[in-house]
């Protein structure tokens, strides 16, 4: 009986990596040997899901500005601010009314677009595990924290514009900063809980490999969190969230489920990487320069538009009236979209130097490689050098397979080429 076993003996050893023995390892040869991996269907899907995206980087911005386009074409801002003085007497109070109906406002006119770009696509490249209900409950969670923190930063944003009126936007960058820096100190306790599950990752050999990396660094280890992202996608990832005493290295249980304990260990190797090199606090720098700047240029072209549009826009006074909102909105929208591919490079970079920290700590460049690959379900495995540049806010998997076969040559004696097998096919679902 023992003939009946061997096609299931030759099916194990397909899905097991071979090694190839050559006399000398070559980087480029051992990289194609990972990329070929993903051919046909599969390819191509993880190509349009990735390129589509940089059309919505255009279109989410068009909405966004023939938005708040209609809303002063129309007057609807002035008579949001109207309200607001309808039951406010302080500036204060006004500013509020004006920012809550101002975000309802957007939030039902952008619905259609939320759904199709969070919902309909992500279910239609086969990434989305919620139903439409389980998803439209986790917009309307986050559309209520909006309500409650959106309103408070444009309180406080158009205080500074009142009182320094000649270089509000100093203190209004400051204020930005502020709200960024408290986000991201409640946000591991506070917000992420409202989403997904969080429980101290189960003591086992994942733990214990990951508590020696971590200890290895001088990395507190007390605490490793994982989350129940399944119930919402297919994406596997971690992550290293919070500032100060809310800082934390987390887990989704799709690395946990998906993934070898060799893959597991390069992803949590690049985690604590964000955690050693202080990306977060760098990465809160950045975005805090990036506010200025855009606070600057707001501060110089929007007080010229209101002053020639402002009467056609429903009676907006000057910069100082929370009527102005839209007005501020399409100029931010606008430069984010320009300096797209600035912050993009920035997060690439802090991302590239968490690969070669993981690389370092996890010693493990072929699972590396790995995951590289199985990351392509949702990010283009191989694009052009302006391509990345312009649009990637990861390494590509090209450059990731790339720098971990560099890693292996340069680190492992007697380095061999793994030929891994081929990656499952997959096609786009039809709507």
């Amino acid at each position: 009986m023992r003939h009946k076993f061997l096609p299931l003996a030759a099916l194990a050893l397909l899905a097991i990596p071979s090694i190839a023995h050559a006399a000398a390892f070559d980087v480029e040869t051992a990289t194609r040997a990972w990329l070929d991996t993903l051919q046909g269907p599969a390819r191509a899907k993880s190509d349009a899901y990735f390129e589509g995206g940089y059309w919505l980087i255009l279109w989410g911005t068009v909405v966004s500005v023939l938005i708040d386009g209609l809303l002063l074409r129309f007057g609807l801002s002035a008579r949001f601010r109207d309200l607001g003085e309808r039951v406010f007497k302080a500036k204060a109070g006004v500013t509020w009314v004006t920012a809550l109906c101002y975000s309802l406002a957007g939030t039902l006119l952008t619905l259609p677009w939320s759904i199709y770009t969070g919902f309909v696509r992500e279910k239609q490249y086969d990434l989305m595990n919620q139903t439409f209900g389980a998803w439209l409950f986790d917009l309307t969670k986050d559309v209520g924290i909006n309500f409650l923190i959106v309103p408070l930063i444009v309180m406080a944003i158009y205080a500074v514009i009142r009182r320094f009126p000649r270089n509000w936007w100093v203190a209004a960058t400051g204020v930005i900063a502020a709200f960024f820096a408290f986000g991201m100190l409640l946000g591991p306790v506070y917000i992420a809980p409202l989403f997904n599950t969080y429980t101290e990752l189960p003591a086992g050999p994942i733990r214990d490999r990951i508590v020696a990396m971590a200890k290895s660094k001088n990395i507190p280890a007390e605490h490793i969190y994982l989350f129940d992202a399944s119930k919402q996608s297919k994406a596997i990832s971690a992550n290293v969230s919070g500032i100060g005493p809310t800082m934390r290295i987390s887990l989704n249980d799709n690395l946990l489920n998906r993934s070898t304990p060799q893959e597991i260990a390069a992803v949590m190797g690049h985690e604590m990487g964000h955690y050693v090199l202080n990306h977060v606090w760098w990465g809160l720098a950045f975005f805090s320069a990036l506010a200025a700047l855009t606070m600057f240029l707001v501060s110089r072209i929007a007080p010229a538009l209101i002053a020639r549009y402002g009467a056609r826009w429903g009676g907006i006074r000057d910069l100082g009236d929370p009527a102005s909102l839209p007005v501020l909105g399409i100029l931010i929208a606008t430069f984010m979209l320009i300096a797209t591919p600035i912050t993009k490079s920035m997060i690439r970079v802090d991302e590239s130097q968490a690969d070669a920290f993981g690389l370092d700590v996890a010693q493990e460049p072929d699972g590396f490689a790995s995951v590289a690959m199985k990351l392509s379900e949702y990010r283009k495995i191989e694009p052009g050098p302006i391509e990345e540049a312009l649009f990637f806010d990861h390494p590509s998997g090209a450059t990731r397979v790339r720098m971990s076969m560099q890693w292996k040559k340069d680190h492992v004696p007697d380095a061999q080429m793994v030929v891994p097998p081929p990656m499952p096919q997959a096609e786009l679902k039809p709507q």
